[in-house]
């Protein structure tokens, strides 16, 4: 029993030390969902990379972009970021270093999200069980299923 409430204690002193900071760069090649995108991309038109920071380390990663309207594509969403009034926030890609740094992320940027007074978080995920299983879990609604990506929407 002490034992289970040390593991516990160990993962809210963890989420309650996290925090999300701005990148300015990464590894693209780290990214299992969309390694091609290279950085420049990633930091152009408004992008941005956050990191989850926990002990001077990052997590966990995501990529934002601001868009009128919720893209079905990549390309799509280049296109649609380079508008200066996008408010909803589509996050194109995540990934953890660490077990619970992906939910924790997704967690921190609708934090973000509802300070910068963003009307919607949205993703543009692949379409892969994995993808529908993290947001699903995470309590994200699926909103669209495309050719090539599914969006799913989460509550701010």
């Amino acid at each position: 029993m002490k034992k289970y409430k040390n593991t516990i204690d160990d993962f809210f002193k963890w989420v309650k030390g996290t925090e999300l900071v701005e990148l300015t760069t990464i590894d693209t090649n780290e990214d299992p969902v969309r390694p091609e995108l290279d950085l420049s991309f990633r930091i152009t038109h408004g992008r941005k990379i956050f990191g989850l920071k926990y002990n001077n380390e990052i997590e966990a990663i995501v990529c934002v972009a601001m868009c009128p309207e919720v893209p079905f594509t990549v390309r799509e969403m280049d296109y649609m970021s380079r508008v200066k009034d996008g408010d909803i926030a589509i996050a194109y890609t995540v990934w953890s270093r660490k077990r619970g740094a992906g939910r924790e992320i997704i967690q921190k940027l609708g934090d973000w999200a509802k300070k910068q007074e963003v009307k919607r978080l949205v993703t543009l995920s692949p379409l892969t069980p994995m993808a529908t299983h993290f947001h699903i879990k995470n309590g994200a609604k699926q909103v669209h299923i495309n050719d090539e990506t599914q969006n799913f929407e989460y509550k701010l």
